[in-house]
């Protein structure tokens, strides 16, 4: 390092240079740092993993679970591994070429012979010598050939990717001969064997039908090519990997907006601690999106280990100076009152008020539940008829019709409140409303929050309904995998969005897509590429 001394003797110009030559130096040996600490890191969880997919394969643990459990533990590390190898992969950067010659790579198996080929043409642009004072047309001298596995439903086919080799035949009789061929397309996965329509395939039927690896195996089986799970855990994974960019974006956008609805709902997840006995810890996966109002359609999965509020805290960066300022749509679970002290405007949900009167009256044929249902019933037609409205519209209709409503309302339940007894069940649902009033009638003076958080429950059903198939989640790692996909694959779909065909889309150009431009693929932005 130069000391003090040495840059005081130079002249003010050559200092300065040499101060900004340090400083850049010092700069490219902290992220150099960084990014070997994160290496280490990832390297440390891999090594942990491989040892956990040894122990899931003894026989020993094998006979604590089910098949069917030990079939998605076993895909999960494999997609937790294949994952995390492109992440090293990706922070390492650009490996030396004699790192990658010195790779041992896995023989691939050759594609059957009976599988129906199409051929995908790629030649040059230009077939004429660029040799100087040549200037001749080349010639075809061979080719080479890539064949990639495709699948449509029902149908394996082979695309045979033709790469034309020309050549000038004048120039090379002078030994001056250059060989034109056209590049080799990038891939979502390097050399990869599967075409995007494949991936995105294995990717949809995992997490948007549901289907596990071991499933889409068989039913590959019987469409003519065999496909080993711990081939599509990878292909799983290294997607994983690739999309998570895009899925970042797409929650910097969702943070953009200034009402949001939220909700949370448990799933199952298998950790490291547990893994001898087989025994689940109960996770959530979170959900966030824009309002049914709002132009644009978003929602976001977010897999946590608890329901503590600090995940909502984390995703909306409530304690950075990024800090999220708005209204959060949610239910009444206390985890998302803490935002209220950083800045948050909470307005809650009424359609959970009215499911407390509703299980008076459906249980009980309580009269107060009946009664508190006519005035939801009221509230919620009125926000049916104004539902399309411009906002400006739908605030003074609700200011001249709901607020009326409401206020007759809160005076019937403070009544009603004196009149039932201590402790019961119609007391309980009076009191869910009083001490939340303020919040559930946020919706009369601002138009933009919605008067339920219907919209997002929706959104989050299907997760529900689709942990009968997941059984748990594998890792914390899995499941923040599938909560990423799944946000780009709903959020396609309430955009009325074919989610394979967008996720074909977004596989085939990703690779080739300049990452300041990665917001033009996001669903509510996305175009299918001419």
């Amino acid at each position: 390092m130069i000391a003090a001394q040495q840059l005081d003797a130079l002249d003010p110009q050559m200092r300065q240079l040499v101060q900004s030559l340090l400083a850049q130096v010092q700069q490219r040996d902290a992220e150099i740092a960084f990014k070997q600490a994160l290496i280490d890191k990832l390297t440390h969880e891999m090594a942990v993993l491989k040892r956990l997919k040894f122990a899931a394969s003894s026989e020993r643990f094998a006979s604590t679970l089910a098949p069917e459990q030990r079939s998605l533990l076993e895909e999960t590390l494999d997609t937790d591994l294949a994952e995390l190898s492109q992440e090293i992969e990706r922070e390492r950067g650009n490996a030396d070429d004699k790192d990658k010659t010195e790779k041992r790579q896995p023989k691939r198996t050759a594609l059957p012979p009976d599988l129906p080929r199409r051929d995908v043409a790629h030649e040059p642009v230009d077939t004429t010598c660029q040799t100087l004072g040549c200037g001749q047309p080349m010639q075809r001298i061979g080719q080479d050939v890539a064949e990639k596995l495709d699948y449509q439903p029902g149908v394996f086919t082979v695309e045979r990717h033709v790469r034309g080799k020309w050549a000038c035949r004048c120039c090379s009789q002078r030994g001056e001969g250059r060989l034109v061929q056209a590049p080799v397309p990038a891939h979502v996965i390097d050399k990869g064997l599967p075409t995007a329509g494949l991936l995105a395939h294995v990717l949809v039927a995992k997490f948007l039908d549901h289907l596990p690896l071991y499933r889409q195996e068989r039913i590959y089986e019987r469409a003519g090519h065999l496909i080993a799970r711990s081939t599509l855990a990878q292909w799983v994974g290294e997607c994983g990997a690739q999309l998570q960019p895009l899925v970042q974006a797409l929650a910097d956008e969702l943070r953009r907006h200034v009402v949001l609805h939220a909700d949370e709902t448990p799933v199952a997840m298998l950790k490291p601690a547990h893994l001898r006995d087989g025994k689940t810890h109960r996770a959530y996966v979170w959900s966030y999106c824009t309002t049914s109002a709002n132009p644009t359609k978003a929602v976001v999965f977010e897999f946590c280990e608890s329901r503590s509020g600090e995940n909502v805290r984390e995703f909306l960066r409530l304690d950075t100076p990024q800090a999220w300022q708005g209204t959060l749509v949610t239910d009444g679970f206390s985890g998302y009152h803490a935002t209220t002290t950083l800045g948050v405007t909470s307005a809650q949900c009424m359609a959970h008020a009215r499911r407390k009167f509703n299980d008076l009256w459906a249980h009980h044929g309580s009269e107060v539940g009946r009664k508190a249902l006519r005035y939801h019933q009221c509230l919620f037609r009125i926000e049916r008829e104004i539902d399309e409205l411009p906002a400006d519209e739908r605030r003074r209709i609700r200011q001249r019709k709901s607020r009326r409503v409401l206020a007759v309302f809160h005076r019937w339940l403070l009544a009603q409140r004196q009149l039932v007894p201590t402790g019961s069940a119609t007391m309980k649902a009076i009191d869910y409303s009083l001490k939340r009033w303020k919040e559930l009638t946020r919706f009369v003076d601002d138009a933009d929050v919605p008067i339920s958080n219907n919209w997002v429950e929706n959104h989050i059903r299907p997760i529900a309904l689709g942990r009968q198939n997941w059984l748990f989640a594998g890792s914390l790692r899995a499941g923040k995998r599938a909560a990423a996909i799944m946000s780009l694959l709903h959020s396609a779909r309430i955009n009325g969005h074919e989610p394979y065909a967008y996720l074909k889309d977004v596989l085939e150009r990703l690779p080739t897509h300049p990452a300041s431009r990665v917001d033009e693929l996001l669903p509510h932005r996305w175009a299918p590429a001419s």
